[in-house]
């Protein structure tokens, strides 16, 4: 389980294709401190380390992975929103984030403001996601605010701090991105009826 309020930034320094699987080599300031068999969230994709070195730890991601989210996209010197699991005896800061990514989305509208960005996703409602306006939503594995809620679209507004510290300060409009949409909604969608 995650928060969704990203940890660090990584940066991608070796990808290995084997078979129908990737393996993302990422230097950062925590990879360290992580552990074998370690849970982490890579743009909200929950991932096990399977190999460490002084500076920098190694993610498997399958096939069935690669094709639900945009790590395929990912490239050598890529920024990636890195989160370690949550402790139970922390604030949750956030929401409740799975780290289990739904379905990707493209950028639709990215427009600097006067203190603050927004942007805005597209996704397929076919698959039966919802979002809901002051709702939350996982973008690449940060837990955000929903605005302007539509049936497959909806906007984000961020604030300085998180335009600097997470990889959203290079989406740009065309851009994937990954959605993990809130667990509360999907069941209460399902529920009701919808799909999933």
């Amino acid at each position: 389980m995650f928060t969704g309020i990203i940890e660090t930034l990584g940066q991608i320094t070796a990808i290995k294709h084997d078979h129908t699987n990737i393996h993302f080599t990422i230097s950062s300031a925590i990879s360290h401190e992580l552990k074998i068999d370690q849970s982490v969230a890579h743009n909200g994709v929950c991932l096990t380390v399977v190999a460490l070195d002084d500076s920098t730890h190694t993610v498997t991601a399958i096939d069935e992975t690669l094709n639900k989210t945009n790590l395929g996209d990912l490239k050598v010197g890529s920024k990636i929103n890195l989160e370690r699991c949550m402790q139970m005896n922390a604030r949750l800061d956030g929401h409740i984030v799975q780290g289990h990514v739904d379905q990707t989305a493209v950028c639709v509208k990215r427009e600097a403001l006067d203190g603050s960005w927004e942007y805005r996703f597209k996704y397929d409602g076919s698959a039966g996601n919802v979002t809901v306006e002051k709702g939350s939503a996982c973008v690449n594995g940060i837990s955000l605010t929903v605005v302007n809620s539509e049936p497959d679209e909806f906007s984000v507004f961020i604030i300085p701090y998180t335009f600097e510290h997470t990889n959203l300060q290079e989406v740009q409009v065309g851009d994937t991105v990954n959605l993990e949409f809130d667990i509360i909604g999907k069941y209460v969608a399902r529920l009701m009826g919808g799909k999933k």
